[in-house]
This record gives structure tokens, C-alpha cells and sequence, in this order.
């Protein structure tokens, strides 16, 4: 068992972090000393691993609570269910993509437009005009 500090260094992240992730309901302490400190043990510290890749794939702190639940419950709970949160989050970054591709097309559009040179004035740049065009 060890105190925060020790897990913060373990996992490279800091005290405050996993202060969120306990007051998030993503990890709880082992247990506590005689004097009140908070420890944790080595599931705590796979646990902040876990909640660690989860966010490096861009899940939510919900999404990643919910996969610790199943985590936990992992004997009662089936793979379809974590397949499910994983499948619904590809579904909204792909139509992340999709608008930003759009966004992309648009923007690029009418930079090419645009001549760029330094010397005209800003007062007939394309990019302005096309800009202050009311929506179609």
C-alpha cells in the first residue's frame, strides 16, 4: 500500500489528477491510514493505466467509468456491451471527420481563391468577401 504521491509517480501523472479521477467515481482508494492519508495498492495504479489508454483513445470519463463497471462485473457482463461503447464512440468520431471534412473543402476553397499578395489591399480579398456572404 502507498500514498498518492507514490501512485501519482507510478503512473506519471499528477496528485490532482488522481484527486479528479476520485472525486470522478473512476478509482477509489484501497483503503486509508491510521492517520487518514489515502492508499492505494497495484489494482489502483492498473486502474489509472486503464483510465489512461481509455483517454489516449479519446473516451470520455463517463464512457471509461462505464467500462470499469463492466471491468468490475466482467463475469456477469458481456463483451458486446463493452463492444457497444466502443462502436458508439467510433460512430461520433466519424461524423467528427465527415464535418470536418466539409469544413476542410469549404476553407480550402476559398483560399485558393484568394491571391495572397502582400502588396494588394485587404479591402478586396476574396476570403473577406466570401465571408460576409449571407448564407445560402
Amino acid at each position: 500500500m502507498f500514498q498518492i504521491g507514490e501512485l501519482a509517480k507510478r503512473c506519471r501523472v499528477s496528485s490532482d489528477t488522481l484527486r479528479f479521477y476520485e472525486k470522478n467515481r473512476l478509482i477509489s482508494p484501497a483503503g486509508r491510514s491510521e492517520s487518514g492519508y489515502r492508499l492505494y495498492n497495484e489494482e489502483n495504479q492498473k486502474q489509472v493505466n486503464f483510465i489512461l489508454k481509455a483517454k489516449q483513445l479519446g473516451l470520455s470519463l463517463e464512457e471509461i467509468r462505464e467500462l470499469l463497471e463492466i471491468k468490475l462485473e466482467a463475469t456477469v457482463r458481456s463483451c458486446a456491451e463493452v463492444k457497444a461503447v466502443t462502436s458508439s464512440k467510433l460512430d461520433v468520431i466519424d461524423q467528427k471527420i465527415e464535418e470536418l471534412t466539409k469544413i476542410r473543402v469549404a476553407l480550402k476553397k476559398i483560399n485558393d481563391a484568394c491571391c495572397g499578395h502582400s502588396d494588394d489591399s485587404a479591402a478586396h480579398c476574396s476570403i473577406l468577401a466570401a465571408l460576409n456572404e449571407p448564407e445560402s
